[in-house]
């Protein structure tokens, strides 16, 4: 017999299920901060670091990242941002 219970076997399927959801919103998510980083013209940065933020505070709301995680990964767009001239 399996030392398994039903409610465990349901949990591990759930987790699965959303660990890959949540791998691509996360992968979403390292592409769009990838794109700003990269950009060496300001109004280009500026451009895609809203998009990247926009990004990023959705994946806050969908509890995907932590909150703290998410405002400290905005403050590194915004001060790379501000870094260019």
């Amino acid at each position: 017999m399996s030392t398994r219970t039903k409610s465990v076997k349901k949990r591990q399927r759930q987790q699965a299920a959303n660990y890959d959801r949540n791998q691509h919103y996360k992968s979403k998510m390292r592409s769009a901060v990838r794109k700003v980083m990269a950009s060496t013209d300001k109004a280009e940065a500026e451009m895609l670091c809203r998009e990247a933020v926009s990004v990023i505070d959705s994946l806050e709301s969908k509890k995907i990242l932590h909150k703290n995680t998410a405002a400290r990964r905005k403050s590194a767009l915004t001060n790379h941002v501000n870094s260019l001239s």
